[in-house]
C-alpha cells in the first residue's frame, strides 16, 4: 500500500460518504480496476472511514453536543428508532461483504442506478418544511429502512437517509443533519464489526494510513459544506445524473468483463 494510494482511496472516501454517490460503491470500483484488494486495503478502507466519522462530529458539533447533554431527547429518540430498524438488516451482513468483495460490479451498477432514481424523485417531491420538533415516530421509520437498503454497494448511505428524510417532509437542512448524525452510530458501528472478522496478521503501515485518514477527515469536511450549498440552491439533480451515468458505464464495463 502506497502513500499515493492512500491520498486517492482517502479523496474518494472523503468525498463520496458524504455527496450522495456511495463510499463503498466507488472504494469497490477503484479496488476492482487497480487490483487493490485483500486484507490490507479491507483495513484502510475502515481507516478511511473513521476519519470522515470524525468530520461528522466537526461539523455537526453543536447538535452532537445537546443530544450528549440530553438538551434535545426528542431527536436522539427519533435516531434511536431509525437506528433499531437495522437490525434486520444485519442478517444480510455476509450477502452485502459478498458483493462488495468479489469480481463482479453488475451490482454495484445497479445500485447506483437506485441511488440515482431516488435522487431524481427526491429533487422533484422533497419540499418540506418540517422541523426537528416536528419528526414523526413513522418519518424516523422511513429513514432507517432507506439507511438499511443503503448497505449494499452502489447505494449512498448519505443520499438514501437524506432522500428519506425529504420525501418524509423535512426540510432540507434537517434532512442533511438527521442523515449524518444517524450515520454515526451506523459508521462506527461497521468499523467494529469488520475490525471484529478481521485477520490476526494483517500488515498495518502506519504512513499511508494515517496520510489516508487526515485526507479523508479533510476532504470529509469540505464535501459536507458542498452539499448543503447544493441541497440548498436545488442542484441536487447533479448527483442523480451523475450516478446515473456511473451506474450505465460500471453495468456495461461489468458485462464486457463477463
Amino acid at each position: 500500500m502506497s502513500i499515493l494510494e492512500a491520498i486517492i482511496q482517502g479523496i474518494i472516501q472523503g468525498l463520496t460518504e458524504f455527496l450522495p454517490v456511495s463510499s463503498s460503491g466507488h472504494l469497490s470500483i477503484y479496488q476492482h480496476f487497480t487490483g487493490n484488494s485483500g486484507e490490507s486495503s479491507f483495513m484502510l478502507s475502515i481507516v478511511l472511514h473513521l476519519g470522515t466519522l470524525l468530520a461528522i462530529f466537526i461539523a455537526f458539533r453543536k447538535t452532537i453536543w445537546n443530544i450528549i447533554t440530553l438538551k434535545d431527547m426528542r431527536f436522539f429518540g427519533m435516531l434511536c428508532i431509525s437506528l433499531v430498524v437495522l437490525i434486520p438488516f444485519y442478517f444480510f451482513k455476509n450477502f452485502v461483504e459478498k458483493i462488495s468483495t468479489d469480481d463482479d460490479i453488475i451490482i454495484e451498477g445497479f445500485c447506483f442506478l437506485y441511488t440515482a432514481a431516488i435522487l431524481f424523485l427526491a429533487e422533484k417531491w422533497g419540499k418540506g418544511q418540517k422541523q426537528k420538533s416536528e419528526i414523526t415516530v413513522k418519518n424516523a421509520l422511513t429513514v432507517g429502512v432507506f439507511q438499511g437498503i443503503a448497505l449494499l454497494p452502489g447505494i449512498s448511505r448519505s443520499g438514501s437517509t437524506i432522500c428519506g428524510g425529504l420525501f418524509s417532509g423535512f426540510n432540507r437542512k434537517l434532512a442533511i443533519e438527521y442523515s449524518f448524525i444517524l450515520g454515526i452510530p451506523t459508521i462506527l458501528g461497521g468499523c467494529i464489526l469488520e475490525l471484529k472478522d478481521m485477520p490476526k496478521t494483517v500488515d498495518v503501515e502506519i504512513a499511508p494510513f494515517a496520510i489516508g485518514f487526515i485526507v479523508s477527515l479533510t476532504v470529509g469536511l469540505l464535501s459536507i459544506k458542498m452539499l448543503s450549498w447544493l441541497l440548498k440552491s436545488n442542484k441536487f439533480i447533479i448527483f442523480s445524473i451523475y450516478t446515473f451515468l456511473l451506474g450505465i458505464t460500471v453495468i456495461v464495463l461489468g458485462l464486457m468483463g463477463v
